[in-house]
Order: structure tokens, then sequence, then C-alpha cells
């Protein structure tokens, strides 16, 4: 058919207790009500507990090197008119590009289409289009897929289906193979059609081992093609950073900055969607420049930069970034200032717990947040009293902004149930951090997984949904889905592993990898090879969860789950990127807020 160019070991004999089925075991962190449960007070094996502040010891942080960056930057309302009105002129001629056709080839077209309006960050423009296109491709898919023996277009069709919730089955890559069960060797030049092929094998589940196969296939190909240096540099470049983190893991809007470059690299490119995607991105940087400077006067206004010791994380654009990652479109740009506010509220708090507070301090602070009453913080040393009240202050003015965003209905209660659990843990984790108590694998885990702040963040992205997506959120959250689980103990997992260095250097030995080489006595390289299996069949897990309810649950409330996940990819793939954001993290945050495209408009004021 003519194509859209889209590219254009375990220690001795011990049986793992993390082995896939134990993973699948693992029981979920309670729901508790809000009444106050008993804490427990254990001093600090090394300090008494009352220890002067002064004389404590602890790793400092330096403030943000971005500062008032974002504050300082011009932004002009007019030049957004500007991008909705070029934005506007285009989409017509788009949609007639997804105009439904019974012809078996035109319909091929339209969902490589749709994955190019995914890839370059424009697909939300068009989700009734896309919805009303797969619905009804999905009805015919096997007159569809029928003697379709093109790698890119088969891949592509996959991934399309089933990121969209569709189970297509992957027996339709075993047309791929040889009489001799393996993929066909001629199969290794085709260097965009592996490249698509890697990228679609993602989505696995547990039962699909043929998409191991092609998994292992494509990504040894793709390496031999980088180390021999034959491919264009712009195709080089998407292999590097398909391998590093593939698309299914990455930001959508992340993964769209690469892809507009790449795809104007490209001899044949459709030109109206590549300036619509341009226009779109500008729109979208706009959006966020404007929010980032809302959210840099709210910090400077806090002023915790000289309240606090230096012991916490001054992250705020980074929070930002989580926010992006969690929703990246413009009708949500209340949610994600909303969520930075609180992101950065929790970062506040797990690094007063766990990297300055003693444990009879962390249990106080549990106690004030569990009875929500302002009064008790007059019972708190000096310092958490500060942290007591931002904590306060930040839900109060989420609460008032929600309320005049929306009205009455606007309630934080549903995220404040999940901020309590959160900092149930944060006593836990100082508890085994201080005494000589160590839990299990399976013990840690189970707690981790909150710990992680999967579920609180979660939650916390709900906020930015209308009311009754946001209620329907709660629920669902409550209910502790497999799905939020699974990803939770990879957070876990990624987030340990990244910080493993950083915290047995402090001190602090509550870490997965740390208990696991205990229990096991295993070594640090087995520890982490095993952890790098569970976390890829967790990855399986999610995939088949997602198959599963995604019919059931809307997409609005699971795509934020998702999204959170994607979170942890983007945090962990190289050490802990918040923690020390040099490096992979920063980039993300210069290619979102301050790499600038063309669009088209040389009227436009530079940022």
């Amino acid at each position: 058919m003519e194509t859209l160019t889209i590219f254009g070991q375990k220690c001795g004999t011990q049986v793992s207790l993390l082995s896939p089925s134990a993973v699948s075991k693992l029981s979920r962190f309670p729901l508790t009500s809000f009444a106050r449960k008993p804490t427990k007070q254990v001093c600090l094996k090394t300090t008494d507990c009352d220890l002067d502040e002064s004389k404590r010891t602890f790793n400092k942080f330096p403030r943000s090197d971005w500062g008032d960056h974002f504050l300082r930057l011009p932004i002009n309302v007019s030049d957004m008119d500007t991008l909705t009105r070029e934005m506007n002129a285009l989409k017509p001629t788009i949609r007639k590009m997804l105009m439904y056709s019974q012809d078996v080839e035109e319909t091929k077209k339209r969902i490589l289409l749709i994955y190019l309006l995914v890839a370059l960050g424009v697909a939300y423009h068009f989700e009734d289009e896309i919805d009303d296109n797969l619905k009804h491709s999905f009805e015919k898919i096997e007159t569809i897929m029928a003697g379709e023996i093109d790698l890119s277009t088969v891949s592509v069709m996959f991934w399309v289906f089933r990121t969209y919730g569709y189970n297509l089955s992957s027996d339709v890559f075993r047309r791929f193979k040889g009489k001799d069960g393996k993929f066909e060797k001629c199969l290794k030049e085709d260097v965009k059609g592996l490249l698509i092929l890697y990228e679609a094998t993602q989505l696995g589940t547990s039962t699909e081992d043929i998409l191991d196969e092609a998994m292992s296939f494509a990504s040894s190909h793709l390496e031999c093609l980088l180390a021999g240096g034959t491919c264009p540099p712009h195709i080089s470049r998407l292999i590097r950073n398909a391998l590093y983190m593939p698309q299914h893991h990455n930001c959508e809007i992340l993964f769209a900055s690469e892809y507009i470059w790449f795809y104007e690299q490209e001899d044949v490119h459709n030109k109206v969607l590549l300036e619509f995607a341009k226009l779109n991105f500008k729109f979208l940087q706009l959006h966020w420049i404007h929010e980032l400077k809302i959210l840099t006067k709210w910090w400077n206004d806090q002023d915790l930069l000289s309240k606090l010791p230096p012991y916490f994380r001054d992250r705020l654009v980074e929070c930002h970034l989580y926010g992006v990652i969690m929703y990246f479109e413009p009708k949500y740009s209340f949610g994600r200032i909303i969520l930075a506010k609180l992101l950065v509220l929790l970062t506040v708090v797990d690094d007063t717990c766990d990297r300055y507070g003693s444990v009879p301090e962390v249990a106080k602070l549990l106690d004030c947040v569990e009875r929500w009453d302002p009064d008790l913080g007059e019972s708190l040393p000096d310092y958490m009293k500060t942290v007591f009240k931002f904590t306060l202050d930040v839900f109060e003015d989420c609460e008032r902004a929600g309320r005049c965003e929306e009205g009455q209905s606007f309630n934080v209660e549903g995220a404040l149930a999940e901020f309590k659990i959160l900092q149930r843990t944060h006593l836990s984790f100082a508890e085994w951090a201080a005494a000589e108590k160590v839990p299990t694998v399976e013990e840690y885990l189970e707690v981790g997984g909150v710990g992680v702040t999967m579920y609180a963040t979660i939650a916390l992205g709900f906020l930015g949904l209308g009311p009754r997506a946001r209620e329907q959120g709660y629920e669902w959250l409550k209910s502790r889905p497999k799905l939020v689980h699974d990803l939770a103990t990879k957070g876990r997992l990624m987030n340990d592993m990244g910080g493993f260095k950083d915290d047995i250097g402090r001190g602090f030995i509550a870490n997965a990898v740390n208990y696991y080489m205990k229990e096991y006595g295993a070594t640090e390289e087995e520890t982490y090879k095993e952890f790098h299996k569970i976390v890829r069949d967790l990855e399986k897990s999610v995939n088949s969860e997602f198959l599963k309810i995604n019919k059931g649950v809307p997409r609005e409330i699971l795509s934020r789950a998702i999204n959170c996940g994607k979170m942890i990819d983007v945090t962990y793939r190289s050490g802990d990127g918040y923690t020390r954001p040099k490096g992979k993290f920063t980039e993300y945050v210069e290619s979102l807020f301050v790499d600038h495209m063309d669009a088209s408009l040389k009227h436009l004021v530079p940022l």
C-alpha cells in the first residue's frame, strides 16, 4: 500500500521474593479515614530526640538555577491570538484528511495519520475524529490487516490501536517470521520499520512472547545500525532516543518536541501538519511560560528559602514540568498551576521528614496533619511550624483558587485524604532508617509504593478536572486499582535504584536496593539486574490492566494515572533526575520552556 511517511541472577539457588507472581500479590496500602491514628515515637539511635537544630548535619541543596528567569520573560497576549487564528485556519485541512471512508487503503492512511498527530503533539485537537476513525476501523480490522506486509504499517497500526485501548492481537507480527520461527533477516534492512516495531513492542502484555522476541530482534539490530554509523543523523538521533526511552513511556509533548524537528528533516513530509505542529508547540510554550511567571511570583512570596535551612530541594520549575507531563493541553492550565504548587509542598514535606527531621518530630508533624488543626502547630519545633503552616496555606490557596475557577463544588478532600496517607509513610520510612527494625522487601514496597507519591500525585492531578471527573477519579483511586499499584511499585523500584548512592551516602538505609541485598545476600549488580526484570514485568502488567479497564474508566481519569507513570520514566531513566537535575532532566525542561520553534511567525517577539 501507499503509506504516509511517518519517520517519516539471582543469588545462589534462592527464589526471588519479587518474581512476577509475587509482585502481583503485593497487597494494597490501605486507604483509611481521616481519623487520627496513634503514632509510634522512636528516638534516633545516633542522636538525642531533642538535639539542637544548630548541631544537625545534613546535605545542603543549592537554590534553583532558574531563579526569576521566567518572571522576566515578556508575554504578549496578542501573539497567542495570532497563533490561534493561524491554527484555526489549518484545522479544516487536517480534519478533511481524517474524514472516514470505507476504502481499506484510505483507512490505513488515516490510522498512520493518527500516529503522526500523536507524535507531533496535536492529537488533542482532533479527539472526536480520531475516536470515530478507530471505532469504525477496528470493527473491520481483519479486512484491513489482511495481506499487509509492510513492517512500518503493521507496527504503527498496532501501536495506535493499543495506545487507544483496542486490543489488536500481537499475532499480526507472525507474518514477519520465517519457516524457522524467527523474524526474517531481511527486516534488518528496514530501519524505520525496525524502529516502530521496537516502539510497538513496548505495549506488550505478560502473555505475548512474540513481542518479547520482536523487542530483542529490533533492539539488537537498531544498536548495530547505530554502531555502524550508516543512518542519516536525524534517524540515528531518533533511534538513540527510542532505545533510551521509548515513546510509550515518554511524555507525549516531550516526545513531540523532538519529533517535530525530526519530521522536518524527512525528505517527504506533510507541510500543513508540520506547520500546524510548530504553531501548536509555540502556543503551548506561551501558556506554560505564563504559568511559570505566576508560579515564580507565588514561590518568591512564600520565602521558604529564607525561613528554612537548605535541606530541601528547590524545584519549582521541575514541578511545573511534572504538571505538563500530567496534562499539557491549554484547557488544563489551572490544573497545572495548582499541581505544581502541591508538588512543591510534597517535596518540602518529604525532605523535612526524610533529610532533616528526627523520628519524634516527624511523628508530631504527622499528628498535626492527621488532625488538620492549625492550633496544633504550636507544639512543633520552629522549622516544622513553618512547614505545617505552609502545608495548610497551600491547600487553602488551592481550594480558594478552585472555587473562584469552578464554584463551591470544588473541593480538595480526596486529594487531602491521599496526602494524609502519604504522610504516614514518611513516619514508617523515618523509623526504618533510624531503628534496628528492617522490613522485608515486600513490606517495604507495600508502604514504599505509596511513599513514592504515585497515589497522592494522581489525586492532586484530579483537581484540574471538572467536578464530575474529579469525584469519579477519587472513587476509582480509593478502590486501589491494580494499574496504579503496579505503577507505584515500578516507581518505588526506579526511585530507589536512581537514589541508592545518594541515600546510602547520607546514611539513609530505607531503600529497596539495600533491603534486597540484605535479605537475599545479593550484590548491588545482581539487585539492579533483578529490579530491571521486575520493572519490565510491571510495565507489561500495566499494559494488560489498561486494555482491561479503559472502556470502563473515563479516558480523562485513566490518562492522569498513565501520565503520572511517565513522570517516573522521565525522572529515573538516568539516576534521580529530580534530586540531581543536571543532564537529561534539565534538557527536558529546556526543550519545553526554553527552546523555541520558528512556527513561521517571524514577527513574534523572541522569548
